[in-house]
């Protein structure tokens, strides 16, 4: 064993186990380019910021790598590269979770790959995350991935970033360099919208500027990057934003109780509040409030509940409860604009059929246009022809088959989120929030013709003779007619339904 590794054991020794209350939660994605060194960062920053497991620190402690002065340390990447695929190749495939908890908070570290095949599984990551840790290597600046990562992390809603100059001890801890990339970055956040945004220079390997001030960089007078996370709040407080439930399913307990099951995705709701069903716009009172561990009389953002009314409504799996009127109603629209990120390897296609899916409802696309392209050099939207291939960013119009309750997603941002899928496959082939909305009045035919109006009398007359008028036979004439509508709007068929 080397005497740099020995020493490293030496000065890196577990604290006693101290039990503290955890006041609350910070969830950090890391993300850049290939070799940029995310999973070598996260690594030094578990090792030296929390307690690591005696046989990880004795692992770890047999690993090489060898840093910009020569000195061999361990490799802190293996603390993070789970799949043997990624310690063979040296890259990050899937995201990877790591937890630990810091001077009363918990820290949920999100490490997502940085090639451009795998970018989907970062858009991933972005939606989860309070802040982001975007990585360059000091010699190389920012670069086109930088970018495209910068643009997936405004798209997902992402306020506070931190751009870490990583592998400064190879690029001799110059100032000058590090000048430079932090005016570029500057651009990007500007060009971006970032409330808080901060660049840092360090060494992952060696530990400088991670939880410990670099004496290699005295120049710089800014925050560790331990101490700056610790600073910065969580996106969205528990009980911030308008009252927002997707209904996930209806729960009978067999005798009078019906309830709304679902998790609350915004704001607050207590016992006598009253709700709107967004679709419907009928109201009631909250006369229970249930979960697993018994009755509450409020809750918030992020616990899944069993709500209650005082009056039954017609309220089904993809409804969305809203907050009564004092709250901003959540917006019914078949027609907004959209910001896209493609994520699938078969480019988009005007003639297939694709589906909007929301937190609990799958809703059929009418009419999907593409009409914008990021440029990624200029950071500049360019008019396209309409095409849009893997890790594109776009800007598109969508036109839906029925209603859908949705909000724009700046002013809610957990109810302005969308995938869209393949109809015929049911893969997610894009993820995309609501730029605008358009008033939601029926969609008339347009240059491509006139829908196809599949109507009761049609499917009566054909698919649906068999059924009767009882509630189960109506139920089942609906399904039917979802799936007939789908299967021809994935033919690409224009179809209206109306019933």
């Amino acid at each position: 064993m080397s005497a740099n590794v020995e020493l490293a054991e030496k000065e890196i020794v577990a604290d006693p186990v101290v039990e503290v209350e955890l006041t609350d939660s910070l969830r950090v994605l890391t993300c850049g380019s290939v070799d940029d060194g995310k999973s070598t960062l996260i690594g030094r920053m578990l090792w030296d910021a929390c307690e690591l497991y005696d046989d990880q620190r004795d692992t770890l402690s047999k690993t090489r790598a060898i840093n910009g002065q020569g000195d061999v340390l361990p490799d802190f990447s293996t603390l993070v590269d789970g799949l043997a695929a990624e310690r063979e190749q040296g890259i990050t495939i899937d995201i990877a979770w790591r937890f630990f908890d810091m001077q009363g908070r918990r820290y949920i570290v999100i490490d997502s790959p940085g090639h451009e095949q795998y970018t989907r599984n970062m858009a991933s990551g972005a939606s989860h995350a309070d802040i982001a840790i975007m990585l360059t290597d000091a010699r190389h600046g920012v670069k086109r991935q930088t970018r495209r990562h910068a643009a997936i992390l405004h798209l997902m809603g992402v306020k506070s970033v931190v751009l870490a100059v990583n592998k400064m001890d190879l690029a001799d801890y110059s100032q000058e360099k590090f000048e430079h990339i932090s005016a570029d970055f500057a651009g990007l956040t500007a060009r971006f919208g970032f409330e808080k945004a901060v660049a840092i220079p360090v060494s992952a390997l060696s530990g400088d500027n991670i939880a410990t001030k670099s004496k290699n960089m005295p120049w710089f007078n800014g925050p560790t990057l331990v101490d700056h996370l610790k600073s910065v709040p969580p996106r969205v407080s528990t009980s911030e934003g308008p009252f927002r439930l997707p209904v996930q399913m209806v729960l009978r307990d067999g005798r009078d109780f019906r309830g709304l099951a679902g998790t609350i995705r915004s704001g607050k709701i207590s016992v006598g509040d009253e709700v709107v069903d967004a679709l419907s716009g009928k109201r009631a009172l909250v006369a229970r409030i249930g979960t697993m561990d018994g009755d509450l009389k409020e809750a918030v953002r992020g616990q899944a509940v069993v709500i209650g009314l005082d009056t039954d409504i017609d309220v089904a799996r993809g409804d969305v409860l809203c907050g009564g009127a004092e709250e901003r109603p959540s917006v019914v629209t078949k027609s907004f604009s959209a910001n896209l990120v493609w994520l699938s390897e078969t480019p988009y296609d005007s003639g297939a059929g694709y589906l909007l899916r929301t937190a609990t409802d799958l809703v059929p696309i009418e009419r999907l246009q593409v009409t914008a392209l990021l440029d990624l050099e200029t950071l500049a939207a360019q008019p396209s022809d309409y095409s849009c291939a893997m890790n594109d960013i776009a800007w598109a119009e969508i036109d839906l088959g029925r209603a859908a309750a949705v909000d724009v997603f700046d002013q809610v941002s957990e109810t302005g989120c969308f995938m869209i899928v393949d109809a015929l496959t049911g893969a997610s082939v894009a993820g995309g929030t609501v730029r605008e909305l358009r008033d939601g009045h029926e969609i008339e035919g347009d240059d491509e013709g006139e829908a196809f109006i599949l109507d009761r009398a049609l499917l009566a007359s054909g698919l649906c003779r068999d059924l009767g008028n009882s509630a189960a036979d109506n139920k089942e004439f609906m399904r039917r007619a979802r799936e007939v509508s789908v299967l021809m709007k994935a033919a690409g068929i224009r179809v209206k339904v109306n019933l």
